[in-house]
């Protein structure tokens, strides 16, 4: 089965379930991860930026786009001509069946139950010891953080961290003194690369707070990827307590 991933994660997830690049046969940009095998995958643009004429001149079985990542309307024109599945992942319950859901197509069931149990245990065992309140900021200029509605915000609570940006939605634009109630600023490795100069220039006004820079994927790369990621929450787990 020949199937184009429009989503990073999804991408991932593919090849950690067995999947070759006979198979995986278009991704986009973004689709990173393995970067041994993706390599040799074609490109069809960006995740909001479909080139529809490659995906079309690569004849796929199935496509697998997501709710939040890809266009509406250029989904809505794949599926004019393919099968495409359009994923929406927010919480871990819903990670659980977009794994066995993949393992139910590509008959890697076994896989992908392995996958899910072991997110679980990660998750299980990553826990804060008190109730420590973040700022999760995504972006810069502006600022932006997450809301309630993110897989971002889940993965925060399911550590045990509070989110003051709780009773927000999405994505919102704040202030610099909209983080004043914070006990923690995390500065996202992506989607904006925050860099040592972002905690530099945050520390100016929060002189007192612990600033510090956090792997994007482990906290907003559904799929596979949080199974691999026990060692980094671990690491950030005691880095936290100590503060």
């Amino acid at each position: 089965m020949k199937v184009v991933s429009l989503v990073p994660s999804i991408t991932e997830a593919l090849f950690d379930l067995g999947l070759t690049e006979n198979e995986v046969i278009g991704r986009t940009k973004f689709c990173i991860h393995p970067q041994e095998k993706v390599k040799n995958v074609a490109i069809i643009g960006g995740t909001k930026n479909i080139n529809i004429d490659k995906i079309k001149a690569l004849q796929p079985d199935i496509i697998l786009a997501n709710k939040e990542e890809n266009s509406k309307e250029q989904v809505e024109a794949l599926m004019d001509d393919f099968k495409v599945i359009v994923t929406n992942v927010e919480n871990i319950e819903d990670n659980y069946y977009l794994l066995k859901n993949l393992g139910n197509i590509f008959n890697k069931e076994e896989k992908a139950q392995l996958f899910n149990l072991k997110i679980y245990e990660i998750l299980n065992d990553a826990k804060i010891n008190s109730n420590i309140k973040v700022a999760y900021l995504i972006w810069k200029n502006p600022y932006m953080t997450v809301g309630s509605d993110t897989f971002i915000h889940k993965i925060l609570g399911e550590i045990g961290f509070e989110n003051i940006f709780k009773n927000q939605k999405r994505y919102p634009e704040i202030q610099t003194e909209d983080l004043a109630e914070a006990d923690i600023i995390m500065l996202s490795s992506e989607p904006f690369p925050f860099k040592e100069k972002h905690i530099e220039e945050l520390r100016e006004f929060y002189p007192e707070k612990k600033i510090m820079i956090v792997d994007g994927e482990a906290f907003s790369w559904y799929g596979t990827h949080i199974a691999k990621c026990e060692s980094y929450f671990k690491e950030l787990i005691s880095e936290v307590s100590t503060f």
